[in-house]
C-alpha cells in the first residue's frame, strides 16, 4: 500500500466539527480526528448492521469484551478479563464520571499540564479543585516530570491523579522506569490514578505504550483506565470506549452511577468497535506508516523554513506542538495562524498557563494538506 492508498474524502458540508467551524477559506488542523476514512472493514460492518433494519437496545457484546481483553494481552503484555471492563459513550465522561465519583466539593485533583483541555476541567465539574503540577520542558522540547514537585503538591484531600499517557498533546510516552516512580508516589499517598491512553495504540517506531495499570495487581487495582477506538480508526463521532478497572467494587460503583447519566452506547458505536479490533490491525499499520512520515515532514519542514518555532518529534499521537515563542507575535499564535494564514489550529492557552505561546497541529491528513497549511503558515510568518 503506499500513502496514497488512505482515502480522504472532502470532510466539508459533512457536519463535521473539524471543517464545519471555520470558513470554507481556513485549512483544519485542529481538532483530534484525522481526515483518513475509516477501515474498509469498520464501514462494511455498518452497512451490513444498517440493512438489517432494526436498531433497539443493544447488548454489551461478549465479543467485544474478549477482543479488548486480547488486544490489551497481545499489545501490551497485560493481562485482564472480560469482567474487568465497562463500555461507555465516551474517554471524556469516563474521566469526569469517575472523578465525580472520588472527590467530594472542596477536595483536590492532581493534573499536569500543559494537558488535554477536558482533564483541566474534570475536578471544577464535581466542584473538586484541580492542583496544577506542570510538567517540564527540556532543552530539546521533550516534556518531564518533576517528581519531587508531584509529591510536594499533594494535600491530605488529594484524591486523584488524572494521567494522560501517551500524552496529548506533547507527544509524550511515558517509560516503565517514569511510570513506576509515578505510582510509587500515588500508592504512597493513597491516590486513585485515572488514566487517559486513548491513544496507546498510535505509538513510533522506537516507543512501547506500558499501561499504568499493568505495573502490579496493586497498581491495577489503583487505577481506571480509559480507552477507545475512536482516534486509532477514525471513529469518534460513534462514541464507544472501554473503562478497565480489575477493582471490582470500584468498577461496580462506577457503573452504577453512570446508570441515568452516561446513557448506554449506541448499537452502531458497539458494532464499528467489534470490527476495528477484529479487522482493523493492516488498516492500522499502514495509517501508522502515513502518519510516521507525515510528523517526519512537519518535523524537517519546520526545522529548515520556520526556524522560529521549535518542535519536539512526539512519540505517539498525530499531534506536533509547536513552541512559537521566538516569533514574538502581538497577538496569540492561533489567532496568528488563523488570521494571516487561514490555517485552524488548536490554541496552546487551551491546555493550561504553560501554554502560551504554543499551538497544537494535526498531522492526521494528507500529506497535500499538510503542505499548503505549512506553506500558508510559513508565508504569514514571512510577510508579517
Amino acid at each position: 500500500m503506499n500513502r496514497d492508498s488512505l482515502l480522504t474524502p472532502n470532510r466539508r458540508g459533512t457536519d463535521s466539527v473539524k471543517w464545519g467551524l471555520y470558513g470554507e477559506d481556513v485549512l483544519a488542523l485542529w481538532v483530534a480526528d484525522t481526515d483518513f476514512q475509516s477501515p474498509p472493514a469498520v464501514i462494511e460492518a455498518l452497512q451490513e448492521r444498517v440493512a438489517h433494519g432494526v436498531f433497539g437496545y443493544p447488548l454489551h457484546p461478549q465479543e467485544l469484551r474478549e477482543l479488548v481483553a486480547a488486544r490489551m494481552l497481545e499489545r501490551f503484555n497485560w493481562r485482564i478479563s472480560p469482567k474487568d471492563m465497562i463500555f461507555i459513550p465516551g474517554v471524556v465522561p469516563g474521566f469526569n464520571l469517575t472523578c465525580q465519583l472520588l472527590t467530594k466539593p472542596g477536595e483536590s485533583v492532581l493534573v499536569q499540564p500543559p494537558v488535554y483541555p477536558p482533564i483541566l476541567n474534570a475536578a471544577e465539574k464535581t466542584g473538586a479543585r484541580n492542583i496544577h503540577v506542570e510538567l517540564v520542558r527540556q532543552t530539546d522540547g521533550s516534556y518531564a516530570v518533576d517528581f519531587d514537585a508531584l509529591e510536594a503538591a499533594i494535600e491530605e484531600d488529594t484524591r486523584c491523579l488524572i494521567f494522560c499517557n501517551p500524552h496529548n498533546p506533547v507527544g509524550k510516552v511515558y517509560s516503565r522506569q517514569e511510570l513506576e516512580r509515578l505510582v510509587e508516589i500515588c500508592l504512597r499517598h493513597k491516590l486513585t490514578i485515572i488514566s487517559d491512553e486513548i491513544h496507546s495504540d498510535l505509538i513510533f517506531k522506537g516507543s512501547q505504550h506500558i499501561p499504568i495499570a499493568s505495573l502490579s495487581d496493586e497498581v491495577s487495582k489503583s487505577t481506571v483506565t480509559l480507552i477507545a477506538p475512536s482516534k486509532t480508526f477514525n471513529i469518534a463521532g460513534l462514541s464507544c470506549a472501554v473503562l478497565i478497572c480489575t477493582n471490582h467494587e470500584l468498577l461496580k460503583k462506577i457503573e452504577n452511577t453512570s446508570h441515568g447519566l452516561l446513557g448506554d452506547v449506541n448499537l452502531l458505536g458497539l458494532t464499528a468497535a467489534i470490527a476495528a479490533y477484529r479487522d482493523g490491525s493492516g488498516w492500522l499499520e499502514h495509517m501508522m506508516e502515513v502518519l510516521e512520515g507525515n510528523r517526519d515532514f512537519t518535523f524537517d519542514f519546520i526545522e529548515k523554513r520556520l526556524p522560529q518555532i521549535k518542535m519536539h518529534s512526539p512519540d505517539a499521537t498525530y499531534l506536533a506542538w509547536l513552541d512559537c515563542r521566538e516569533l514574538a507575535l502581538e497577538e496569540s499564535p492561533y489567532k496568528f495562524f488563523l488570521k494571516k494564514a487561514k490555517v485552524a489550529l488548536n490554541c496552546g492557552d487551551d491546555f493550561g498557563d504553560c501554554g502560551k505561546g504554543f499551538v497544537r497541529l494535526n498531522f492526521g491528513c494528507s500529506r497535500e494538506l499538510l503542505t499548503e497549511a505549512l506553506e500558508k503558515m510559513e508565508k504569514a510568518i514571512r510577510e508579517r
